[in-house]
């Protein structure tokens, strides 16, 4: 496993394809008999718009009770259409494991080429927040919409922090007024900060945003979780000493920003631990996440 992380870690740096990763799931996520070998049901396969990147998968924990909260978990990737929700699916599984439901979400990312099923500003954002919203559609009675947390890692770090901030967004801005907010957020190895960001991942932040902050102010001020402060509710940014590919620095002036801002922000370190380790559910980086869920909720 700590060969396919860095594996992993090498492959973002590059922008190939990844197809999976974790714990030893095969490229779709799910065996061929369609149950995870945890024994946690297959997730369900939902759509929250008609774009074929506008959908989700909802994995529930065995049973027929209430779970102890819902994950919206957001996956990284630079926000580029190269990755896609099978980076989450082996979490989705550990959180079902431990009786959360988890509603794994897709969007649209950015190819570098303009069409109509592209990613950027403000598709990308719409279609999360879209994704959040859809949790009241879903009519699954095991749902508390009151316990809703967001879980992101790298550019869904960034997602999950931008979702919190979405009750504090003007009237008109891409995911203002939500019908379902987030208790938290827990951010893991995030993108936080759009503009110390810029030049992150060869480009990624003004491929998503469409130029730089000079040149599009106003879609960093409203795009950028750091400039959205305070959300008024907790955040914890989950962060290896060892990440090569986002800058600790990240998590931590934004939780510096939130508390000055009055936020209950949480920074947690973890030594050692490159940028995949939290997302690597044998990990005591990934055990640090499920520490941060429990605060939040």
């Amino acid at each position: 496993m700590h060969h396919s992380r860095r594996g992993l870690l090498a492959l973002l740096g590059t922008a190939s394809v990844v197809t999976a990763c974790g714990s030893g799931l095969p490229a779709s996520g799910v065996p061929e008999s369609g149950l995870p070998a945890s024994g946690i049901p297959a997730p369900r396969r939902v759509a929250y718009g008609d774009r074929p990147s506008q959908f989700g998968e909802l994995t529930l924990p065995v049973g027929d009770g209430p779970v102890r909260g819902t994950l919206v978990l957001v996956h990284g990737g630079f926000w580029r259409s190269s990755y896609g929700l099978e980076l989450a699916r082996p979490l989705a599984v550990d959180l079902a494991t431990a009786g959360f439901a988890a509603w794994n979400v897709e969007y649209r990312r950015v190819s570098g080429r303009h069409g109509a099923d592209e990613g950027g500003w403000p598709a990308t954002f719409e279609d999360v927040a879209a994704a959040v919203d859809h949790l009241a559609e879903l009519r699954e009675p095991r749902l508390d919409l009151a316990r809703v947390v967001g879980l992101g890692h790298s550019a869904g770090g960034h997602l999950v922090g931008w979702l919190a901030a979405r009750p504090g967004l003007p009237a008109g801005a891409p995911g203002a007024g939500p019908r379902v907010t987030l208790r938290g957020a827990v951010s893991q190895a995030g993108v936080l900060d759009l503009v110390d960001g810029a030049d992150l991942g060869g480009g990624a932040v003004t491929d998503l945003l469409g130029g730089a902050p000079a040149d599009v102010p106003d879609r960093y001020a409203m795009g950028s979780p750091a400039e959205r402060l305070p959300v008024g509710v907790p955040v914890v940014c989950v962060h290896g000493t060892a990440d090569g590919n986002v800058p600790l620095r990240q998590s931590r002036r934004y939780v510096e920003r939130a508390r000055a801002a009055g936020d209950p922000a949480e920074f947690v370190t973890i030594d050692g631990a490159d940028h995949f380790a939290v997302i690597d559910p044998t990990t005591a980086a990934w055990r640090a996440c499920t520490d941060a869920i429990a605060r939040v909720l």
